[in-house]
């Protein structure tokens, strides 16, 4: 098996660009207030923004602007003005390592970083919109996924036929899967099987845990070098079942999470025995009422959102909380919240305000309508600027940022969204790899990723 290397130097970022929103109220929404659904069921923006973009009229329902309390009823179309600032993601490419044209399938083996669909703040830069513009692919069938963070092989049907048949057979779990991944600690030389169910407690963070509640799951793990200067071990793992964060979660039970996995190797959050052998369970109503990261003793409004007093924490979970999966969901939404620095906001909302009090002008045109790109030597303006159509405007300018003079902070010059230094390449991905499928298709595999040699140095 050869070593490459999986990470250029570098990133991939796309110009920000104006983007229309519209979607269908979920059942989940209905009968509550359009402020606390988006609050609650969207965490990449301040309660601030949201607060504010509400009472500018940048949202509409059914065609007619929407104040913070409106209520969302059965068939609602929500439609909203949004000015998308997409995270970068590496620079390394996505790759097509074997496309059989007769069977109507491809292999691809895709980086660390990007997402396979759109989700959050990323559109254009999901495997699903690069194969689509980079690759020229009209419809995929991403059957086959891969955490955003995970890099390696997907197998991707080009036809509904073709997705059925794999479908079926990973269903039926016929397809052997293989991963490696760079693990804390040294771990086991003997083979080792963990086999406790998985279940997800809080959709937004994407956070799965071991309870009795969950899913069945199986992995097979078996060490294949330990790094004494690293204090890590490279694993084989074999996932029997495909559960979300399967092989992350159970590494972590068992008291080897990946290295630097953001989420399930971080003692800020599970403190120091980082989950290993399970948390409590026990169900707790204690909730944490927080405000962006800010006590609700700070905000003067007669009535807070759930968002606010910590009461979203297990909405959407099947189980009731215990104060520990409270107290972790907590930690890693603070986490989150402070990499996007929200404290900002509350220094320019006034800015903010003005900017999206322009942007009421805008409506979403009628389903079919072209929208034309604004173009790049024109003067940006909240008031001048027509809509991008998110994924053909890729020669948009990037608007210059407004430098704020009391303290040199930087903010988009179109919605004052707060601008942050680019994230360090390394820092975008987990030491984890999905290596080799073995399917009815034949077997397929990628090269080994320079993290998994031996005697590999990790600068942290």
């Amino acid at each position: 098996m050869v070593t490459e290397p999986r990470h250029l130097p570098g990133l991939k970022k796309i110009p920000p660009y104006w983007y229309p929103y519209t979607t269908m109220a979920k059942g989940r929404w209905l009968g509550r207030e359009i402020l606390e659904v988006v609050s609650t069921e969207f965490r990449d923006r301040s309660m601030e923004y949201y607060r504010y973009a509400l009472e500018s009229g940048v949202t509409t329902i059914n065609g007619k602007i929407a104040k913070p309390d409106t209520i969302v009823q059965n068939g609602d179309r929500i439609e909203n003005v949004v000015h998308r600032h997409e995270p970068p993601v590496t620079a390394t490419p996505v790759r097509i390592i074997h496309h059989d044209r007769e069977r109507e399938f491809i292999i691809i083996d895709k980086p660390g970083s990007i997402p396979v669909h759109a989700s959050g703040r990323f559109f254009r830069n999901s495997l699903v919109e690069i194969l689509k513009n980079d690759f020229g692919f009209k419809k995929v069938y991403t059957i086959n996924r891969l955490d955003r963070l995970t890099s390696g092989l997907m197998i991707i049907p080009l036809s509904s036929s073709m997705a059925n048949t794999l479908t079926q057979e990973f269903a039926a779990g016929t397809i052997r899967k293989e991963y490696i991944a760079r693990c804390r600690g040294q771990f086991p030389e003997e083979e080792l099987a963990c086999e406790v169910p998985l279940l997800t407690i809080d959709r937004q963070m994407g956070l799965n845990v071991v309870h009795p509640e969950g899913k069945p799951a199986k992995t097979i793990f078996k060490r294949m070098h330990y790094d004494a200067n690293t204090d890590t071990s490279v694993v084989h793992c074999e996932p029997l079942t495909g559960r979300s964060h399967q092989i992350r979660v159970h590494l972590q039970y068992l008291g080897h999470p990946v290295a630097n996995d953001p989420i399930y190797s971080e003692t800020k959050i599970w403190g120091e025995r980082l989950g290993e052998g399970g948390i409590d369970l026990t169900p707790s109503e204690e909730r944490s009422p927080k405000v962006d990261g800010q006590t609700t003793t700070k905000v003067a409004r007669p009535k807070l959102l759930p968002r606010e007093t910590g009461h979203d924490i297990g909405m959407g979970s099947p189980v009731p909380l215990s104060a520990e999966m409270v107290g972790i969901i907590t930690k890693l939404r603070n986490m989150k919240d402070e990499d996007e620095d929200w404290s900002r906001w509350r220094d320019v909302v006034f800015r903010a305000k003005e900017a999206l009090a322009k942007l009421a002008a805008f409506r979403v045109p009628p389903p079919g309508a072209v929208l034309v790109p604004q173009s790049s030597a024109s003067t940006a303006s909240a008031t001048t600027a027509p809509l991008a159509t998110s994924a053909t405007d890729s020669d948009s300018a990037t608007p210059s940022p407004v430098k704020d003079t009391a303290n040199g902070a930087l903010y988009c010059s179109e919605c004052y969204l707060p601008l942050h230094p680019d994230p360090k390449p390394e820092r975008l991905y987990i030491f984890l790899h999905a290596l080799r499928y073995t399917t009815s298709l034949g077997s397929f595999e990628t090269g080994i990723p320079e993290w998994a040699a031996e005697g590999w140095t990790w600068e942290r």
